[in-house]
């Protein structure tokens, strides 16, 4: 997500094209080796155009009205890549980790704030966990799996090579699903006369 330039949008036809990242080299052990750098995908099932819908879009729309209005464009070129759309204020790519860190303090605010509610109210909190970009990949993965059956559709979004890989890492069924499986069963079936 965070490669993404505007020539991997296609707002009118409603369609994202990924075919590289943006990756961040610490170079723990030599300082000097520290840089920004474009990946490919680890496979061709990796790179892939992602149908949009109309949030997502109506998303990226919003992203580039507040970056027009707030004068923030891409002061960057990675690699031959540049016109990145995820920026910070600075018009430097959103790195994961960035985001990563910009989540732990959205979820700290959130989480202190349910603490000192409940305290006041004399109740449980209700607290969030902590999570990270690729949680929410994860957690995408499997609310699709509840409800796209054709098993190929997913792993062609998600850019995995190996339908095994689609099942058993992300494709956890939760009791809720289950349950509601059943039931839509039983409605569509005469079980018992």
């Amino acid at each position: 997500m965070s490669g993404l330039t505007s020539k991997d949008i296609d707002i009118e036809n409603g369609v994202i094209t990924v075919d590289h990242a943006a990756v961040y080299f610490a170079g723990k052990m030599n300082k000097s080796q520290k840089r920004i750098y474009i990946s490919t995908p680890k496979t061709d099932a990796g790179i892939r155009k992602i149908p949009m819908v109309k949030e997502v879009r109506q998303a990226l729309n919003e992203i580039k009205q507040y970056q027009h209005d707030n004068g923030i464009f891409c002061k960057i070129e990675i690699d031959g890549y540049t016109d990145f759309i995820f920026l910070n204020r600075f018009g430097w790519v959103f790195l994961q980790r960035d985001l990563d860190r910009e989540l732990e303090r959205i979820i700290d605010v959130y989480n202190d704030a349910k603490l000192h509610e409940a305290k006041m109210k004399n109740r449980e909190p209700l607290i969030l966990p902590h999570f990270t970009c690729y949680s929410l990949r994860h957690t995408f993965c499997a609310r699709f799996c509840e409800n796209e059956s054709n098993l190929k559709v997913i792993q062609s979004v998600m850019g995995h090579v190996d339908i095994a890989t689609t099942m058993n890492i992300y494709a956890e069924v939760s009791e809720a699903k289950k349950k509601t499986s059943m039931e839509a069963l039983a409605e569509k079936m005469v079980l018992f006369s």
